[in-house]
């Protein structure tokens, strides 16, 4: 499968993910290139949550408690996105990357 297949099938089950019409009136999809090759799909739903299409799995992240901008982390995937709008993501035992909308 390539990666616009992958894509569109993140993109699928995002949007599954959200329940009704006015969550996803405030939802937000961004897709990430990262230092290390690794590329995923983010959907930044209200304030609290992040679903990611990555690594062709589609992984739910909750908000956590930051003083340098947002933090998103759960599954073994943490991503830090900060204020100055630098992003980094780590998952697995990978160490931390930086990332760039893609």
């Amino acid at each position: 499968m390539t990666y616009r297949g992958i894509a569109i099938a993140g993109c699928a089950i995002l949007f599954g993910l959200i329940g009704s019409s006015a969550a996803s009136a405030q939802s937000a999809f961004r897709n990430y290139r990262c230092a290390d090759g690794t590329q995923f799909i983010a959907l930044f739903t209200g304030v609290t949550r992040a679903n990611l299409q990555l690594d062709g799995k589609a992984v739910l992240l909750k908000k956590r408690f930051s003083l340098t901008g947002a933090r998103y982390s759960g599954s073994g995937v943490s991503l830090q996105i900060s204020r100055a709008g630098l992003v980094r993501l780590k998952h697995g035992k990978q160490p931390w990357t930086a990332c760039d909308l893609a």
